[in-house]
C-alpha cells in the first residue's frame, strides 16, 4: 500500500476538515506520513489564499500535531506555491509547484474554479483558441520549479479539468501535444516528480487523474519520475484511488512504491 501523501488541504485555506481531524483520518488509514500543503499567499484572491496571519497560524498548529503525533506518524508542513504568488517562507518542508491562474490584462482569472469562467478567460485572452492557451499554459508549467521552488511539480495538465467530454479541445491535437511535450522536457532536467493527482476524480469532475496517461508516458520516455498525490480538501479524498492509478503508471514503467 501506499502510505504517504503530501498534496492536501485543511480548513486553513479551501480545504474543509482540520489539520487534527486529517491526521486521525491518516492514523486510521495506516500511513506513514502526512504531508500538509496550505496554498501559498496571493492579494488577488483571499477566499483560497491564505494571508500571512492564516500561514503562521498553519505552521503552528503542523508543528503541534508533528509533536502530538510523532509516534503514531511522520507529519511534514508544506505549501503549494503557486507562480503568481508572493515568494514563500524557506521554512517549509517541500514545495509543490502549480499554475492556477491566467492573467489578462491585469485580472487573474481561476482555471480550475469553473468551466464558465475558463471559457471566458480563453475568449478574453486567446481569442477563444484553445490551442494558443495551452500552449501559453504549459509554457508557464514549464518554469514552474524556477519560480516557486517546487520540490513536487502539481498537478500538470489542470486545464484538462473541465474537457472530460472533450468539448473545449482535443487532448491528441498536434499543438496541444507539442505544448505538454515541451514543458515536459524542460522540467525533467530539474529532477523533480511530477504528482500523479487524484484530486479531481474524489472531487467528481474527472474520471482519471492529472496528468492523463499520454502525458505520464511523455514524462517516462522522457526520463521524468512520479509520486502520488490526492490533492485532498477532505479526509475522505486521503490516498484516494492510489493504488489504481499507481499500477497505470507502473504498465507505463515508472516506479511507484
Amino acid at each position: 500500500m501506499i502510505s504517504s501523501d503530501f498534496h492536501t488541504h485543511t480548513h486553513f485555506c479551501d480545504g474543509k476538515d482540520s489539520p487534527e481531524e486529517m491526521v486521525l483520518s491518516a492514523i486510521e488509514k495506516g500511513m506513514e506520513t502526512l504531508g500538509f500543503s496550505m496554498h501559498s499567499f496571493a492579494q488577488f484572491d483571499l477566499d483560497v489564499y491564505s494571508d500571512p496571519a492564516a500561514l503562521y497560524e498553519y505552521k503552528k498548529e503542523v508543528a503541534r500535531l508533528k509533536e502530538k503525533y510523532k509516534d503514531k506518524i511522520k507529519i511534514l508542513c508544506g505549501i503549494e506555491q503557486d507562480i503568481y504568488s508572493a515568494p514563500a517562507d524557506k521554512d517549509f518542508d517541500y514545495v509543490i509547484g502549480s499554475v492556477h491562474y491566467v492573467k489578462i490584462e491585469g485580472e487573474y482569472f481561476p482555471l480550475d474554479l469553473s468551466r464558465e469562467v475558463l471559457l471566458d478567460a480563453v475568449e478574453k485572452g486567446f481569442g477563444g483558441d484553445f490551442y494558443s492557451f495551452a500552449e501559453w499554459y504549459y509554457d508557464e508549467e514549464a518554469k514552474v520549479v524556477e519560480k516557486t521552488g517546487a520540490d513536487i511539480i502539481g498537478h500538470l495538465d489542470l486545464i484538462r479539468k473541465f474537457n472530460e467530454d472533450g468539448g473545449l479541445f482535443d487532448e491528441k491535437h498536434p499543438r496541444y501535444v507539442a505544448a505538454y511535450t515541451k514543458a515536459v522536457k524542460a522540467l525533467v532536467k530539474s529532477g523533480k516528480p511530477f504528482e500523479i493527482n487524484t484530486g479531481a476524480i474524489s472531487r467528481g469532475y474527472r474520471s482519471t487523474p492529472y496528468p492523463c496517461e499520454d502525458i505520464l508516458k511523455c514524462i517516462y520516455e522522457n526520463g521524468g519520475k512520479v509520486i502520488m498525490s490526492s490533492d485532498s480538501h477532505n479526509k475522505g479524498g486521503l490516498c484516494f484511488e492510489f493504488e489504481k492509478w499507481a499500477d497505470l503508471a507502473r504498465q507505463i514503467g515508472f516506479d511507484v512504491k
